[in-house]
């Protein structure tokens, strides 16, 4: 077997088909985003990833990296050039006992860091927000789980709410919520009740990383494939934290731990990426022991495979399509523009004020537009 894709037409649309069944592409600009990452050579994987500087220390802390560590000034600058933010969302979980809790945060912010500099050479550097999220919800099945801070569903989605609201007030007129955890319901109510609440013309996107390049998870005959399915604080987590912080990952404690069912094996996947089941792991409970029961090590697969250059494919693929993402919103929508005609309910008259630029002679604030609708928070 080998990473070569066929050429296959089916009912008038154009297919590439692989020796693995459940990995094809379409022939989309998305599609074939991914098949050039998938079909790459292994010398041009490092390539792209030189491209963006990946792996590189977290930048956090580094002045100019981030909306609220840039001077004010320089951040206006750069968002008249790129008014489309990245919002990553992290979390704090136990992922074993050789990984830190903060796994899920510094991994999207990393992977974010990366499409930052990489647009930055490119002179149209995209924006980043620091995290909103750093104590994410959980579902119920990490209840009472040590390492695992839960948040309630309500103070996630309000956050996260008011957080966009901040941003499309500051000029930031698309945003993707990169997620990396297992909260992905929160943050769809979250961007649909900010557009019920506030009816403003926005690109907003919830882009769960990890589902966006499932065909890279697929366990294949390849040497720098996995070997099992991304679960949680597994193989695939350990790889990519191996490559991305290993100074945060002490590999001599690392311990492998399987799951416990109790009940409907076959009808739930219980890979981060769909396995054709019926149900995705979130659709339910009951179907398994609680993590704290279950798998009290806070792993649930291999992490002892867990080798960095596993990784290298996958975040490739990652960086690549939200890079897609990010050029295909400004070339739909230019800079400084959004949809309004047949999209929101507020007359083009009403929102036209926001579109300045803020605190120039006219701009209006969000907070001073009238409420519409029903879905108006109390």
């Amino acid at each position: 077997m080998s990473r070569k894709t066929y050429k296959k037409e089916v009912m008038g649309e154009t297919w590439y088909l692989t020796d693995y069944p459940r990995i094809c592409f379409d022939d989309s600009a998305v599609g074939r985003c991914k098949r050039e990452v998938w079909e790459a050579s292994v010398e041009e994987i490092d390539k792209i990833l030189a491209d963006y500087d990946l792996p590189s220390a977290p930048e956090l802390g580094k002045g100019g990296t981030y909306i609220q560590n840039t001077p004010r000034h320089i951040a206006m600058e750069k968002r008249r050039k790129n008014d489309v933010v990245l919002i990553p969302i992290g979390t704090t979980e136990n992922h074993g006992v050789h990984n830190p809790s903060g796994l899920d945060t510094y991994m999207v912010t990393q992977i974010c860091e990366g499409v930052r500099r990489y647009t930055a050479k490119k002179g149209y550097e995209v924006a980043l927000a620091l995290p909103p999220i750093n104590y994410g919800g959980h579902p119920y099945h990490h209840v009472a789980m040590p390492g695992t801070y839960m948040v309630s569903e309500e103070v996630v989605r309000e956050t996260l709410i008011y957080t966009m609201l901040g941003l499309w007030d500051d000029g930031y007129r698309k945003m993707i919520l990169v997620n990396n955890h297992g909260h992905k319901w929160m943050l769809e109510s979250a961007v649909q009740e900010f557009f019920k609440r506030y009816q403003l013309p926005a690109i907003v996107s919830e882009l769960e990383w990890h589902t966006a390049i499932k065909e890279f998870w697929v366990p294949i005959d390849e040497p720098d494939s996995l070997t099992t399915p991304f679960i949680h604080a597994d193989e695939a987590e350990t790889c990519v934290a191996n490559f991305l912080f290993p100074d945060m990952v002490d590999m001599s404690v690392c311990v492998d731990a399987q799951p416990k069912p109790l009940a409907l094996r076959g009808h739930y996947d219980d890979s981060v990426c769909s396995q054709g089941k019926p149900h995705v792991w979130s659709e339910g409970e009951g179907q398994t022991v609680i993590e704290r029961w279950g798998t009290p090590e806070g792993v649930v697969g291999y992490p002892s495979r867990g080798d960095a250059y596993k990784a290298k494919r996958p975040i490739a693929a990652i960086c690549r399509y939200i890079t897609l993402m990010i050029d295909d919103m400004l070339e739909n929508f230019p800079v400084g523009t959004a949809p309004i005609e047949g999209f929101s309910l507020r007359p083009r008259k009403e929102v036209e004020g926001c579109f300045k630029e803020p605190l120039s002679e006219g701009w209006v604030s969000v907070h001073e537009l009238p409420k519409r609708g029903i879905f108006q928070a109390d």
